[in-house]
């Protein structure tokens, strides 16, 4: 989470919040990892920010509830998005699969950007079978995929997952029209 201790490159034409959002196996983190060094910001997993009772319910292939999610979400705002002061920037990785969820997120809060990163069913999975060390199982899949209310165009953009991860990274930075607008008034690889 960011602090005051951390550095943190600061823009001001570029969101402040860039919410990579989407079901397990999207590539959240990995893609943003790539985004936030491409930025030179922090990253930070919302899944870190779940509490033991939530990881126990993924690890044994429960599907979280609202009531389990609304703490975490509430928390992710807090620690994250609120924390982020104005100047600088932060990339999050968060589910956010429902409209509600992204509410608590996103509401009254300046200069978010969400990015819904969406892929195939079968390519989904295949990500998932091949993830060691995660506590969220690959049969939580369907159930996500059955929650997911995906953003419209006035709520965010959608990007699709296919291709390598710096190509993911590249097409969620040339997502927002205001990146856009300041790297072409720069060099066109300054921050690519």
């Amino acid at each position: 989470m960011p602090s005051a201790s951390e550095p943190t490159t600061t823009f001001d034409t570029i969101p402040r919040i860039w919410l990579l959002m989407g079901v397990c196996g999207c590539g959240k983190t990995a893609v943003g990892e790539v985004l936030a060094q491409r930025l030179g910001a922090p990253f930070v997993d919302a899944d870190k920010l779940h509490p033991p009772g939530n990881v126990a319910k993924m690890s044994a292939k429960i599907p979280l509830t609202d009531t389990d999610r609304q703490p975490w979400l509430e928390r992710v705002r807090r620690e994250v998005i609120d924390a982020t002061p104005p100047g600088s920037v932060t990339v999050l990785g968060c589910s956010a699969l429902k409209r509600d969820y992204r509410r608590v997120l996103m509401d009254g809060a300046p200069g978010v950007r969400l990015i819904h990163l969406h892929g195939p069913e079968e390519l989904l999975a295949a990500r998932l079978a091949a993830r060691k060390g995660h506590f969220m199982p690959p049969a939580l899949l369907t159930s996500q995929l059955a929650t997911l209310e995906p953003p419209d165009v006035e709520e965010g953009a959608t990007v699709s997952i296919e291709g390598s991860v710096e190509e993911v990274a590249q097409r969620c930075l040339e997502s927002d029209y205001r990146f856009r607008a300041s790297i072409s008034e720069e060099s066109p690889t300054s921050y690519l």
